[in-house]
């Protein structure tokens, strides 16, 4: 399974494919929650970001120079003080073969743990749409679907997920596109997975 801490959709970026260390420096719950906000809202300091978390500005800071000294995030220069540094998202696609660590002892851990938070966050995004109050356009255009009549071999799957990125990839802006009037940030969240056959008995 080739996961992607962001979409492929995002070409005009430089591609890079985490390795057994930049896994292990990533996964952890607070730090990909970190990611996540910088990600989602753009930068931010400690303080910010220990608000919204709840938690400590000094454990905050800690997890945010671990994320720097692993390339995926860095100070925005220019911006703060000596005390408070304004961090920022590295703009690249961060792509993980999760194939390359799954017989890895070394690696199997961290990989379990960036799993499961990962696919915790997909839900938490969801919920968080749910408990918003949105108006009937909103409502209209949403979508949380899924089907189970599909029946495919890997190789069908693959192409199916590439297929799906290259529609998402026509509809990424470029960078400094305009947005059209009242359009908001949009999350498209894909999971695409095989199930296990039960017998009838």
């Amino acid at each position: 399974m080739s996961d992607e801490v962001e979409p492929r959709a995002a070409q005009h970026k430089p591609v890079r494919r985490l390795d057994a260390r930049s896994l292990r420096g990533l996964a952890h719950p607070l730090r990909m929650s970190i990611l996540e906000m910088l990600t989602l809202d753009g930068p931010a300091t400690a303080t910010g970001l220990s608000a919204h978390l709840d938690e400590n500005t000094g454990t905050v800071s800690w997890h945010l120079r671990h994320l720097a000294q692993h390339g995926f995030i860095e100070e925005e220069t220019g911006r703060g003080t000596k005390r408070e540094r304004w961090w920022r998202v590295v703009e690249d696609t961060k792509v993980l073969e999760t194939a390359e660590f799954h017989d890895d002892p070394d690696t199997r851990g961290a990989l379990s743990v960036y799993m499961h938070e990962l696919v915790q966050q997909y839900f938490s995004r969801v919920t968080n749409y749910l408990s918003e109050n949105w108006d009937g356009d909103w409502q209209r255009a949403g979508t949380i679907s899924d089907w189970r009549d599909l029946r495919m071999t890997p190789t069908q799957l693959k192409s199916f997920n590439d297929e799906l990125m290259a529609l998402i990839a026509r509809h990424t802006p470029s960078p400094g596109a305009e947005a059209a009037p009242g359009a908001l940030p949009i999350i498209v969240q894909i999971q695409s997975f095989p199930r296990k056959e039960r017998g009838n008995g």
